[in-house]
């Protein structure tokens, strides 16, 4: 089965930088899992998979615009001290609730009475590169339905869906 509009696709990452550091990687037995065509990853992975099937091997970049997008000025910004814990620090994240949910704030500096903030996404501006294993692609089941839109997980759960 190809990925397409609302498949459930299994996939299995690793995500790393120009430098070649990595970022982040779906464990062993454990791949991502999300609805295709829904936006539940970022915009220029989902675009590149379209198509792929099961089993296929793929390495994909994404540029910033189609990733985290480019990094803002206007998301960096001085915030009162008085706001964060006594013993804040540059290089300390921070999470705040956003107006579209939580947002993570790193510290840029602390200067008298103000604290600069960066509310960009730690992976803005950078391209990224994907070396990617398609471990399933399948229509979803009611039980991936929800657990996908957070109606239920093993961890609410104790592993078994009754949240229905």
């Amino acid at each position: 089965m190809r990925i397409e509009q609302n498949k459930l696709v299994a996939l299995d990452y690793v995500l790393t930088l120009d430098s070649g550091e990595i970022i982040d990687k779906s464990e062993s037995g454990d791949p991502l899992l999300f609805l295709h065509g829904t936006g539940g990853i970022i915009t220029g992975l989902e675009r590149q998979l379209e198509g792929l099937e099961s089993g296929a091997k793929a390495k994909i970049t994404v540029e910033a615009d189609e990733g985290y997008g480019p990094v803002r000025s206007d998301l960096v910004q001085k915030l009162p001290k008085r706001h964060f814990p006594a013993e804040v620090a540059a290089g300390m994240s921070f999470e705040a609730q956003g107006a579209h949910g939580p947002v993570v704030m790193q510290v840029r500096e602390v200067n008298g009475d103000t604290v600069l903030v960066d509310l960009n996404h730690p992976l803005a501006g950078k391209r990224l590169h994907f070396d990617v294993h398609v471990a399933e692609v399948r229509e979803p089941t009611e039980e991936d339905l929800e657990m996908l839109s957070g109606g239920c997980s093993e961890n609410d759960c104790g592993g078994e869906c009754h949240c229905k």
